[in-house]
């Protein structure tokens, strides 16, 4: 088993091997085109050749980073605010309709807990799935290993370890459920006065 089948597979492996240090080495050139590019039609063609696969009416601001890109699928209408991260050491899935608020960080990659052997320097990696139709707030953090289901919202700032059920609004730290999404939801409440949508 290669070093990189190691990493998809979600098993200890060495990050210093030769293909993967050319693949990150890849992503980081091409990350840093798309962050120096201001031409947005440009940018988002940058933006289709960097991530592994991407949907229609794709939109990354910048400045935008990511470890190997090539592993990170999104569907249709995504959009990543400025100062968005994603370690995709492991495949990171994410729906349709989904909007990365400033500063969201998914983060696929983890250390043994075991100080001897994070001293070798192996590390491992755990899979993110975001569903359809989510909003994940301002500087949320999703942990290896998280699924999100669809329609959900993390409020900001949040710090999601554990996995969190379609059709909620979850927060904090550790981000739990606050309510199911609902009805009333649909209801935007614009100066004071209440437009149904």
């Amino acid at each position: 088993m290669t070093e990189l089948e190691k990493m998809l597979a979600g098993e200890l492996y060495n990050a210093a091997d030769p293909e993967l240090v050319a693949l990150h080495q890849q992503a980081r050139q091409l990350t840093a085109q798309i962050n120096r590019e201001e031409d947005i039609e440009r940018r988002t063609q940058l933006c289709y050749q960097l991530l592994g696969e991407a949907g229609e009416n794709l939109f990354i601001e910048t400045p935008f980073a990511c470890d190997y890109g090539r592993f990170i699928k999104v569907g249709n209408h995504f959009y990543a605010n400025v100062g968005v991260t994603i370690l995709d050491c492991a495949p990171v899935t994410i729906g349709d309709n989904v909007l990365l608020a400033p500063g969201v960080k998914l983060l696929t990659a983890t250390h043994p807990v075991s100080a001897k052997l994070r001293a070798t320097g192996l590390e491992y990696a755990l899979p993110i799935t975001i569903g359809s139709d989510c909003w994940l707030g301002a500087g949320c953090m999703v942990g290896p290993g998280v699924t999100i289901g669809s329609g959900t919202v993390i409020g900001m700032g949040s710090v999601v370890t554990k996995d969190i059920p379609a059709g909620v609004v979850a927060a904090g730290n550790p981000a739990r459920i606050l309510r199911p999404v609902g009805p009333e939801d649909d209801l935007y409440y614009a100066k004071g006065r209440k437009v149904e949508l």
